[in-house]
Parts: structure tokens; C-alpha cells; sequence
């Protein structure tokens, strides 16, 4: 799995228990997951479809430093589906993980798109020389 982002857990991100809020984790790792497709699909219109069952195993509170890390499970004719795992930085201890988030291709009138992608690309791939 590659770890693409790091958050750093602030006041503002935490719940009544004094931990990390998890609709403030959940808004991170479908921004993070719409970003990654939309770079590799080549389209800035990419939405999320489904996620599927969330499982938080352990919390993070104020001060801890988090990482998202996303793997490609597959790639379908309009979508990408995703797998998601979150981890605490420093212990490695996973947060959450989700096995799969479809992300959906869009075209211009926000319909569906093929998007003809097969395997994971590298945007330093793309740029021939």
C-alpha cells in the first residue's frame, strides 16, 4: 500500500471524546481518493460511488500525525475501485480501513465515462522526453 497523505490531528478535527472526529477522517479519505483518481484517470471529474464497510479499529487524538494509503483493487470500464487504510504515523497502529470505494468517471454532462485505464500509471511516466 502507498502512503500518499499525511494529516496532522488538530483541535478542530476532534469529536466530544477529546479524539478524531470520524466524518473529519472519512472527508480526508474521500478527498484523497477522489484526488488519486482524478490523476490517474486524467479526468477532474471523478465522484464517489460507494464505500463499503467502514472499520474504525483505533482512534488518534489531538497532536497525532496520520497517513492515508491507497491501493487500486480494480479497474472497471467507468470507475476505479480503491482500498483505503489509515495508520498512525509514528506506531503504524491502522485507524481505519475501508476494502472498497468505487470512484466513477464523469463526462461533461456528468454521466458515466469510459476511461480506458487498465493498470496504475505514474504522471513522471507520461511525460516522454
Amino acid at each position: 500500500m502507498r502512503f500518499h497523505t499525511r494529516k496532522w490531528v488538530k483541535p478542530q478535527d476532534l469529536n466530544p471524546n477529546a479524539s478524531l472526529f470520524g466524518g473529519r477522517l472519512l472527508e480526508w479519505i474521500d478527498e484523497e481518493c477522489a484526488l488519486y483518481s482524478i490523476i490517474q484517470l486524467e479526468n477532474p471529474k471523478v465522484v464517489t460511488k460507494f464505500m463499503s464497510e467502514i472499520n474504525f479499529q483505533s482512534s488518534a487524538v489531538q497532536g497525532d500525525i496520520i497517513e492515508i494509503g491507497i491501493d487500486v483493487v480494480k479497474f472497471g470500464n467507468a470507475s476505479l475501485t480503491l482500498r483505503c487504510e489509515v495508520r498512525n504515523k509514528m506506531t503504524r497502529e491502522t485507524i481505519i480501513s475501508i476494502e472498497n470505494i468505487v470512484m466513477v468517471s464523469l463526462d461533461k454532462n456528468g454521466k458515466p465515462q469510459a476511461h480506458g485505464k487498465s493498470e496504475i500509471e505514474f504522471v513522471k511516466d507520461r511525460l516522454k522526453d
